[in-house]
């Protein structure tokens, strides 16, 4: 996806000088004891959430994705989606084709499984699995007026059948931090279901702006850091808060013009080595889509040549 890029050189200079020559000895001592220097990780690969984009055929998608600059997909897999669900056997090898004969390759897949004893779930998996596609992005959960508790519970065991899946197929689950009412909007409450289950197979798909609209200004940040560990997906998107009806409520907005503080997330991101795949929601009205996802994904690979000096040299 990206190309080549020169890392500027970084001149380090001695904080003094050694008043005796160093014995070869005693340097490579020193030089055994001393932590070693982390690498920076290679830019992470952005892929483009595909919702917004719901009417094109699979080769349109592909064209239309490159015309964005970008070369990744996030393919909803799930009613209404790019693939339907009852025919994923058929029809999700014929749109990874499809896409990669346009030059897409799809980094993810946005489904809407909340049960392993969903009918659906094991073609699904199987299906991206064999076809080389790491993650799949959970469904939902509500809390609603229930027991909070006993939800987390009944979650629980529904998140231990999915990774079993998972596990069998060899794919991997990412938990969506979604605001409000949903079971994981805290990110607190998604460690208590799946702190215990094994981070091969399940892991965190952190929503910026959903963190910062449900966190303020410091609630983010302890998210993340606590997300870090197995964090697998980040999403890119932004929002404000308006007063409509005698109440504040959320709204979408380009990337840069809402909450979000990306400079601070992405520096975050960068320095725990995160890489990728982020990826790229336009979930704000728009006339014109494409033109909003090519304007957002301006915006972010801005910000990644900032934190992420380090390119990947061929796509990912």
């Amino acid at each position: 996806m990206f190309e080549d890029q020169n890392v500027d050189a970084v001149a380090i200079a001695a904080p003094y000088q050694l008043e005796q020559p160093m014995q070869r000895r005693e340097f490579l001592s020193m030089a055994a004891a001393a932590p070693a220097v982390a690498q920076p990780s290679a830019q992470p690969l952005v892929a483009v959430f595909t919702k917004p984009l719901q009417k094109l055929g699979w080769a349109e998608l592909g064209r239309t994705i490159v015309r964005t600059g970008l070369r990744h997909a996030d393919l909803t897999v799930r009613p209404e989606g790019h693939v339907l669900p009852e025919r994923v056997r058929e029809d999700l090898p014929r749109a990874v084709e499809a896409l990669a004969g346009e030059g897409v390759s799809v980094a993810m897949i946005t489904t809407e499984l909340t049960s392993a004893s969903d009918p659906t779930a094991r073609p699904i998996l199987d299906r991206a699995a064999r076809l080389k596609i790491p993650y799949y992005k959970l469904g939902y959960w509500r809390y609603r007026k229930d027991d909070v508790e006993l939800t987390l519970a009944r979650v629980k065991r529904d998140a231990e059948g999915l990774v079993a899946l998972g596990r069998e197929l060899r794919i991997q689950a990412i938990w969506h931090n979604h605001g409000g009412d949903y079971v994981g909007h805290s990110v607190w409450d998604t460690r208590e279901i799946i702190g215990g289950l094994d981070p091969r197979w399940i892991g965190y798909y952190f929503d910026l702006s959903h963190a910062f609209s449900e966190g303020g200004v410091g609630g983010w940040n302890i998210a993340l850091r606590l997300a870090l560990p197995r964090l697998r997906v980040v999403a890119a998107k932004d929002h404000f808060r308006t007063r409509s009806g005698g109440r504040w409520i959320r709204k979408t907005c380009p990337l840069g013009q809402g909450m979000v503080d990306f400079d601070a997330a992405l520096a975050m991101l960068a320095q725990a080595g995160f890489d990728g795949p982020l990826s790229l929601h336009v979930e704000y009205e728009t006339p014109d889509p494409v033109e909003a996802i090519a304007r957002d994904a301006a915006f972010l690979l801005k910000q990644l040549d900032r934190h992420w000096p380090v390119k990947r040299s061929k796509p990912a």
